[in-house]
């Protein structure tokens, strides 16, 4: 366990909070005026965040998911329905990702990935993306949209979500 203190400006203060937040396990977070009183002190106590486990494996993210075919289906029509100027929410962008991810997974079984590996890359790239500028309804456990793994890692991101969205939907 350590303690932080940062000095920023007032207006600063609740997004430096929620870095510090994001990247260790930290206390309640207190803030004082510096002495000229145009700066804000800053100080929590924070540990490392615990190592993450590792990701799911293809068969325990979709060991509930509906058949590609199926699924197919379900994002084709979703986005056909969509209205004019609206946006697809997280469930479209997670089960597209997810759908694209079993196809690149067949695809490597079979011997003939082609591009399906890199248009499952970018699926997931563009679900953490959502992630990270949406809501915050994401699961997130043990990697979050932000953390290092999830950039080295798109498609095994998209598992993680998907295992949680199917056992809890």
């Amino acid at each position: 366990m350590f303690e932080i203190r940062v000095i920023c400006d007032p207006a600063d203060t609740d997004r430096i909070t929620a870095a510090l937040s994001g990247v260790f396990t930290a206390g309640a977070v207190r803030r004082y005026p510096t002495r000229d009183g145009e700066r804000t002190r800053l100080y929590v106590t924070a540990d490392h965040r615990p190592e993450p486990g590792p990701w799911p494996t293809p068969d325990e993210a979709y060991a509930l998911a509906s058949s590609i075919t199926r699924e197919i289906g379900w994002t084709a029509q979703t986005a056909a329905d969509k209205p004019f100027g609206e946006h697809l929410g997280r469930e479209f962008w997670l089960r597209k990702a997810a759908l694209l991810d079993r196809i690149a997974l067949r695809a490597e079984e079979d011997g003939t990935p082609g591009d399906a590996a890199e248009v499952a890359t970018a699926a997931a790239r563009r679900l953490i993306e959502h992630d990270r500028e949406g809501e915050g309804d994401y699961h997130g456990d043990p990697y979050w949209p932000e953390h290092p793994a999830t950039a080295a890692d798109p498609r095994g991101y998209v598992r993680q979500e998907y295992a949680h969205w199917t056992k809890n939907q």
